[in-house]
């Protein structure tokens, strides 16, 4: 079939018309034929079994019975009446309801006549009932079209009100594939279909729509699962590939006396196995001549700082600058402050430049930048103005990635002639499933090893009736010379509830801790920056014992002396963020508490939430469940949720074939890099189709 056919507009399809064809569009999207197509249902009703009444469940399954009505009655009831049929078969009797209809089932029920129903049974005491059935006569339903397993589509309340039911979507899915006798061209090469046995795709899209069994249905979304997750990687690998060939780096060929002297004389500590690895990476790609673009992940205190500081060193032993950029002042300054710390024996210069930087010295900082005197700079946002230039910049590093935007870190490259090597670095673990879909042009490197001697924090759940024992023990945290966190939920939409949430809980600490024995600190979002700083910077010198604050102090602060983070309502927190707050304390050589308060009322989601923190202190495992539970869009936030509008696959529950897409496009890419081989033309063609834009699918953004 000719591709352009798939473009043409659906107001064009027999049995829309104009004003179905404005509300497809506007309520699902829907505005070719194309797009139809790919309109995949998202469950289905099976229709090939019959069940006797004696073998029926309270599963809330649809189920289809055969047998008669032998009574009908009508039953007064609070609202109305409802209309009730005595239904039997060989094996028992139930009941069928209606609420509404009444006449119209009255004068046209056939009594005593074999009928086939169909729909959800609930069980009131031992009888089962099925309200408002589909009804067929059993002559009508032998002579009729077998359609076995009807195929329901995602709908809206809109969709409804207008009169387009599942019934009527299945029509125009079945008039399409009338109109171009299902003559669809195929999108993958011979090779492929013939090495993991897929279905056509022809056969596909005809099974996904309306299956002749279960067994050609599982294969048909294998098939159509595949096909969108194999052009996704093969997008990624691409791009990745041609920006490897394209975007010349700058090799850092030397490893020289700076980087030695400080790894031989100034290490704080000896460095994790995995630290080492990823130094090894790091330094293997900066040695290429092509530009490095290379995510870190570590979890909470992985010790990422001194990888990125190691990674700096090269650069400043090949001539080069380097600079770091955090997203918060907070976050910049505490870098800023451990760098300084880590190299205050060796003659590297490093400064800070955030916005609360004064004039005067901005001025001196941007001529030391110019003519090279400064190597490494740490800041904000504040980096990417147009006033900061570097003399050479090599390495430009960026933590918390997913808090900047794509132009912003553009800005960075603009920095140099040729585009320095990027290190992307992350605290929030995302899974392997995600990394391979969201980051699958970066490279990867992952600290999954924590420095030795951190003891894993105890994490406990504890309800609100039992306040006053964990006041208890903060008391003796205290008494040991320990500060504590106390941190309450940021929910945007209540932000005066929020504060009030905090204000009554800062109050009631502050009567179970009063002053001058106990010092309280108290940090949220209506304060004032400087008011902000001055109250975290007392806690940070110990001059306070407790700090009572919503999430702001989620990302940074370093107070190795806090042992005990207390979580107000842990139940509304994601599971990431509780992660996040968690590794705030376990810093320092003493055992830390986590204790996640919650009311009595739980979803099920928040048990799992919980009884996950208490069990794990694995960031990979916690961000896996956390997938599961929240889904990809929500979980990388709205800037990245628009690469995953995935029409069929799901990557988390179908990450064995996400895997198998992978490993076939980094096998096609390796063998045939420009797709030139006669039976990869069809692969090149559909590519060539869908990087356009208006392509044949929209699920890579």
């Amino acid at each position: 079939m000719k591709p352009n056919l798939l473009y043409t507009p659906l107001v064009y399809l027999k049995g829309v018309g104009p004003n179905r064809a404005e509300t497809l569009k506007s309520e699902l999207g829907l505005e070719t034929y194309g797009d139809l197509l790919q309109f995949y249902p998202n469950r289905y009703l099976d229709k090939t079994q019959y069940y006797k009444i004696s073998q029926l469940h309270n599963s809330g399954a649809d189920v289809q019975i055969v047998g008669k009505i032998v009574h009908l009655k009508t039953v007064e009831q609070k609202r109305g009446k409802r209309l009730v049929a005595t239904y039997v078969d060989e094996t028992g009797q139930m009941e069928l309801v209606w609420f509404r209809g009444h006449k119209w089932i009255k004068e046209n029920i056939k009594m005593n006549t074999p009928y086939v129903v169909f729909g959800k049974v609930n069980r009131f005491g031992s009888t089962f009932s099925m309200p408002h059935p589909e009804m067929e006569l059993l002559k009508d339903h032998q002579a009729g079209l077998k359609i076995s397993m009807q195929p329901i589509y995602p709908s809206t309340e809109k969709l409804t009100n207008k009169g387009i039911t599942n019934k009527v979507v299945s029509k125009m899915v079945q008039q399409l594939f009338m109109e171009t006798k299902a003559n669809f061209s195929e999108t993958l090469s011979q090779g492929l279909l013939n090495e993991l046995n897929l279905l056509p795709r022809p056969e596909s899209l005809l099974n996904i729509h309306f299956p002749k069994s279960q067994d050609l249905l599982a294969k048909a979304q294998f098939r159509l699962k595949f096909e969108e997750l194999f052009y996704v990687q093969l997008q990624l690998l691409s791009k990745k590939a041609v920006r490897k060939r394209k975007i010349k780096g700058m090799p850092f060929t030397a490893v020289g006396e700076k980087f030695n002297e400080f790894y031989a004389n100034h290490l704080p500590f000896e460095l994790t196995n995995a630290q080492k690895r990823v130094i090894k990476e790091i330094r293997n790609d900066m040695g290429s001549s092509a530009q490095m673009n290379r995510l870190l992940q570590g979890d909470v205190g992985s010790g990422k700082t001194i990888v990125a500081l190691m990674c700096m060193l090269l650069a400043i032993d090949n001539s080069y600058q380097a600079c770091l950029m955090a997203p918060t002042e907070i976050l910049a300054q505490q870098h800023y402050n451990g760098l300084k710390e880590l190299l205050h024996k060796t003659d590297i210069k490093i400064a800070l430049l955030t916005g609360s930087t004064k004039k005067a010295e901005r001025t001196f900082l941007h001529n030391q930048l110019e003519n090279g005197n400064l190597n490494i700079l740490v800041g904000t946002h504040a980096v990417l103005e147009d006033k900061v230039q570097f003399k050479n910049l090599g390495l430009a590093i960026i933590d918390e990635q997913h808090r900047f935007g794509v132009a912003q870190r553009s800005k960075l490259w603009q920095k140099n002639t040729i585009p320095p090597h990027i290190l992307v670095m992350t605290a929030t673990p995302i899974p392997r499933t995600l990394a391979m879909s969201l980051y699958g042009d970066l490279d990867i490197s992952v600290i999954d090893e924590l420095p030795p001697g951190r003891k894993p924090i105890k994490t406990v759940h504890r309800f609100d009736a039992n306040r006053l024992k964990v006041f208890r023990f903060i008391k003796d945290e205290i008494e040991k010379g320990r500060q504590i966190y106390v941190v309450y939920p940021l929910i945007q939409e209540s932000e005066a509830l929020d504060y009030k949430d905090l204000m009554d809980g800062y109050e009631s600490i502050a009567r179970e801790f009063p002053s001058p024995k106990y010092q309280i600190s108290i940090v949220h979002g209506q304060m004032k920056p400087q008011d902000k700083d001055y109250e975290m910077d007392r806690f940070v010198k110990g001059e306070t014992q407790i700090m009572v604050a919503t999430t702001v102090i989620e990302v940074g602060v370093n107070v190795p002396n806090a042992s005990v983070m207390i979580i107000e309502s842990a139940e509304k927190f994601g599971l990431s963020q509780l992660h996040q707050l968690r590794g705030r304390v376990g810093r320092g050589a003493e055992q830390s508490f986590c204790i996640l308060m919650t009311s009595h009322k739980l979803s099920e989601d928040a048990k799992t939430r919980l009884e996950t923190m208490c069990r794990t202190n694995d960031g990979f495992e916690i961000a896996e469940v956390d997938l599961k539970l929240r889904g990809p869009g929500d979980l990388m936030g709205t800037q990245q949720s628009g690469m995953l509008n995935l029409k069929i696959a799901d990557i988390v529950k179908d990450n064995p074939i996400l895997k198998l897409a992978r490993y076939h496009a980094i096998q096609l890419l390796k063998n045939d890099p420009k797709l030139e081989q006669p039976d990869h033309h069809v692969i090149r063609n559909t590519y060539t189709q869908l990087v356009k834009g208006k392509g044949l699918w929209g699920y890579i953004s």
